[in-house]
């Protein structure tokens, strides 16, 4: 009797089992579709927020993008992992195969994005930019204005050697000056050191004309001319450390592999997520074991 009774259990236990097993694969079914949906809906915004981080033109909007990538790129992993296992638990080998595919995908989509967010926070460029809008623009114009009260101070007979050399001055400085904004924007070494040269040949040309001024005036201007030449030497510290930011490039390296490289990689994933929710659509509960 006793024999009986477990049997009919056993019985039951199966019955009850067979009723829970299709509404719990379908639960499951359910779920990946949902994490699915969740990792095309997070690549799109680690994607967003990795480009703002490199457009950006503050270093706080750039590290605050960067965090929100990283951030959001680590809820992708999570759903990764959470759905390889489901997929397996199912029997979904064309839909785990597709995992498998963005997964490899996304490592490299990863660790692109770690260089060229790495790059994107340093705002070389943008540093090179703001001196050169900045400190060196008020050396230049200090530099100008006390070359002017050479002029005013010299006397008659040499004045137009005098105007001639200021001009001659300024002019250099000027054409140092022009050089910095494509010096900042170029992205290659060979330019970049050509206009390297350009600009020691300005500075050393306005030194001389300096040393010239010096001969000629008289001592009245000596103030005006000590007042430019530390005017000169500010302008040319500032110089050097534009030209060491810009010679670093990392905001035009972190775009140029933003529109290239990782743009490529991106579309690949994308591609493999699309795959993916679309055959888990296609799914129905009798495909699943």
């Amino acid at each position: 009797m006793l024999r009986r009774w477990i049997i009919i259990a056993s019985l039951m236990g199966a019955a009850g089992a067979c009723i829970k097993s299709p509404e719990t694969a379908l639960q499951r079914l359910m779920e990946t579709r949902r994490l699915s949906a969740n990792l095309l809906l997070e690549f799109s915004k680690t994607e967003d927020a990795s480009n703002r981080a490199v457009m950006a033109d503050t270093d706080e909007t750039s590290i605050a993008f960067a965090g929100e990538a990283e951030h959001t790129t680590q809820a992708i992993q999570k759903d990764v992992d959470a759905l390889g296992p489901i997929l397996n638990e199912l029997g979904l080998s064309n839909e785990a195969r597709l995992l498998g595919e963005f997964k490899d995908q996304f490592t490299h989509y990863r660790a692109l994005d770690h260089t060229v967010l790495e790059l994107a926070v340093e705002n070389t460029n943008l540093k090179a930019q703001r001196l050169s809008f900045g400190p060196a623009q008020e050396a230049a114009d200090a530099f100008r204005q006390s070359l002017q009260g050479v002029v005013a101070a010299d006397p008659a007979k040499d004045a137009w050697r005098v105007k001639a050399l200021v001009a001659t001055a300024v002019m250099n400085v000027r054409e140092l000056q022009v050089r910095q904004a494509p010096h900042i924007a170029e992205a290659t070494d060979d330019v970049m050191t050509r206009l390297e040269k350009q600009m020691a040949d300005s500075e050393k040309e306005t030194r001389s004309t300096l040393e010239v001024l010096a001969g000629l005036s008289s001592p009245s201007s000596r103030s005006q001319l000590d007042a430019a030449g530390a005017a000169l030497d500010r302008f040319i510290g500032v110089n050097a450390q534009i030209v060491s930011l810009s010679r670093r490039n990392t905001n035009v390296r972190s775009l140029a592999l933003s529109l290239g490289q990782k743009r490529t990689l991106a579309a690949a994933c994308e591609t493999s997520l699309h795959a993916l929710e679309d055959a888990l659509g296609k799914r129905e509960f009798t495909a699943t074991r």
